[in-house]
């Protein structure tokens, strides 16, 4: 869905929830599959067992993807991403887990390298079903403004 927001349009605060997806073997696979990462940890069931999780875990770069992937479900033609910080994977993601992503705008703030537009911090917090944090991060956007600062 298009949604079209100006840098003057966001607050701090507003809060934002995508829909949920059930992570699979065959997202393991797949994303194994595009990145040659195929670590133990998330390929050898039978290793996993004698590990701290007792299971596979999903690869952190999969769970990024997916997490920011399932923010997609609103473009802003004003706005683009300028970058992410502050990544961390505080819980594992399993197969059969089920995630969804919130974001919340933490800081809108001026962009001293471009006077026509303007940064905004959004805090995403990729939840399981569980209620528990297994992503977060800082996506920092520059929004174009309705007109330039002075």
């Amino acid at each position: 869905m298009e949604r079209p927001r100006f840098f003057e349009d966001y607050e701090t605060g507003e809060e934002r929830h995508t829909t949920g997806r059930t992570i699979t073997e065959t997202d393991f696979v797949v994303h194994a599959g595009h990145t040659g990462d195929f670590f133990p940890h998330h390929m050898d069931a039978e290793f996993m067992k004698t590990q701290p999780f007792g299971q596979r875990i999903a690869h952190g770069t999969m769970t990024f993807a997916i997490g920011i992937g399932l923010t997609a479900s609103e473009i802003n033609p004003h706005a683009f991403t300028y970058g992410y910080e502050r990544l961390r994977f505080p819980k594992p993601v399993f197969i059969g887990d089920t995630i969804h992503t919130v974001l919340t705008v933490s800081a809108v703030e001026d962009d001293p390298k471009r006077p026509n537009h303007g940064r905004i911090v959004e805090t995403c917090r990729v939840m399981n079903q569980r209620g528990e944090v297994v992503m977060a991060c800082d996506h920092v956007l520059l929004a174009e403004r309705r007109s330039p600062a002075a």
